[in-house]
């Protein structure tokens, strides 16, 4: 798995599935319980910030900045120019612990596509990520993922068919069901 290509693949995903969201009313209920359709934008925006600042500076602060003047395709595009020109380092500290900047990508690649989908849930336009996309980021998903974060940043796995196409295991993995009422 090429970190670069999965972060691109998956940034690609998420910018559809933004188009037309600053039509939505951003107090919409979005698959995060805890977030309306204007916080999950925000989150999209500190995620691309987290993103562009490990692969230009190789720190990442814990906490966010405020400014979302940017937006998100300003914003995903910056994140991918970074990457094409080649991080900073091979490591990017977040806070004060290493993570292999490759690692960082992938991890990033996840919350975009995941987020995206919940985007397009939110905005009443479902749109499936991609299987052979799902499938990689389920991958990266059931690495990073560990039972602690179960109730703080993850819900409980949802129980699907082992044959579950991987968009649908992914989302289940994550505590989302692969449809959401609006």
């Amino acid at each position: 798995m090429n970190a670069g290509e999965l972060l691109e693949r998956s940034l690609a995903y998420a910018l559809g599935s933004v188009a037309g969201a600053e039509s939505v009313n951003p107090g919409r209920g979005t698959p995060c319980a805890e977030w309306d359709l204007g916080d999950l934008l925000g989150h999209l925006d500190d995620s691309l910030d987290a993103l562009y600042e490990g692969l230009t500076g190789g720190r990442i602060e814990l906490f966010p900045r405020a400014d979302r003047a940017c937006g998100f395709r300003t914003r995903a595009c910056a994140v991918l120019g970074a990457w094409a020109a080649g991080p900073d380092g091979e490591r990017v500290l977040v806070g004060e612990r290493p993570l292999d900047v490759r690692v960082m990508g992938a991890v990033g690649a996840v919350e975009i596509a995941v987020h995206g989908w919940d985007v397009a849930q939110a905005c009443g336009r479902p749109r499936p990520i991609p299987v052979a996309l799902a499938a990689e980021l389920l991958s990266v998903a059931r690495c990073v993922v560990a039972e602690e974060d179960r109730g703080v940043r993850f819900g409980a796995p949802v129980a699907v068919p082992a044959r579950a196409r991987a968009d649908v295991r992914l989302l289940a993995f994550l505590g989302r069901r692969d449809s959401f009422p609006g």
